[in-house]
């Protein structure tokens, strides 16, 4: 795990409250709904393949969102989105369980869990489609992949760098999202996503369904990250800003390419 001396305090914070969290109290037993047909599906369909996050708040965000939480993912499902996010983080993103039990019950998309997981008993909390491992927070990221995988959970892997990356093939992760945001100090570049897949040989990435994470805006963000190779791309404050079905539908309109 990151020793978190270079850290932004937020995010110190949050790996605190995530450290002193319990898991579940029985182990999950998932059949999730998959990520690559939901990716295809959009893709015939015309649509640029969006994971819409509903997040009510964030440490990088002003305000709160207050709407109802399912109410806002069914807007996104109906603006075409390929599959949602969801906070479960409540300290700081005021997500919870409930509100992805709910929202995964209202919606036919696949939905990930967003949340930092630290150990296995943290996977026990909640079934979702996917669930998120963070590369750089994760002591044990092979074992905590298998221990993902054995409950039926798909994983989605981020990283911000390209030895995160390498750590995460090399782990067996098939789907990977690189973060455009520094967790060591909030600051987005929407550069990385490009840098960050350029380096790794296109041979060793060649399996691997990859997703491109924070800062993208607009549709033109959405078309540089897919030029980049990004199968999907996850975006959170541009859908949650206003009105989320509208802002879904001006991200996954026109051209998948």
């Amino acid at each position: 795990m990151d020793t978190r001396t270079e850290l932004a305090p937020a995010v110190r914070s949050i790996l605190d409250a995530a450290a002193e969290r319990t898991g579940g109290e029985e182990r999950l037993d998932v059949t999730p709904r998959p990520l690559s047909a939901s990716i295809s599906a959009a893709e015939a369909d015309g649509r640029a393949p969006i994971i819409a996050e509903v997040k009510p708040t964030s440490p990088t965000t002003e305000g709160e969102r207050t709407d109802d939480p399912v109410e806002l993912a069914e807007s996104m499902v109906e603006g075409g989105a390929a599959a949602l996010s969801v906070l479960t983080e409540p300290e700081h993103f005021g997500g919870s369980a409930e509100t992805l039990e709910a929202v995964r019950a209202a919606v036919d998309v696949p939905v990930l869990r967003k949340d930092f997981l630290l150990r296995e008993a943290h996977l026990d909390v909640v079934e979702a489609d996917l669930v998120l491992l963070i590369a750089r927070f994760v002591d044990d990221l092979e074992g905590l992949l298998a221990a993902a995988r054995e409950r039926g959970f798909q994983v989605l892997v981020e990283t911000h760098t390209v030895s995160e990356f390498e750590a995460a093939l090399e782990a067996g992760a098939e789907i990977i999202g690189v973060n455009n945001r520094d967790l060591a100090k909030l600051d987005v570049d929407v550069g990385t996503f490009e840098r960050v897949v350029e380096a790794v040989p296109a041979t060793a990435r060649e399996n691997v369904t990859l997703i491109a994470e924070s800062g993208v805006r607009s549709r033109e963000d959405v078309s540089r990250m897919r030029a980049a190779g990004a199968d999907a791309v996850l975006v959170g404050s541009a859908i949650m800003d206003g009105d989320v079905r509208a802002n879904t539908e001006r991200l996954t309109s026109g051209s998948t390419e």
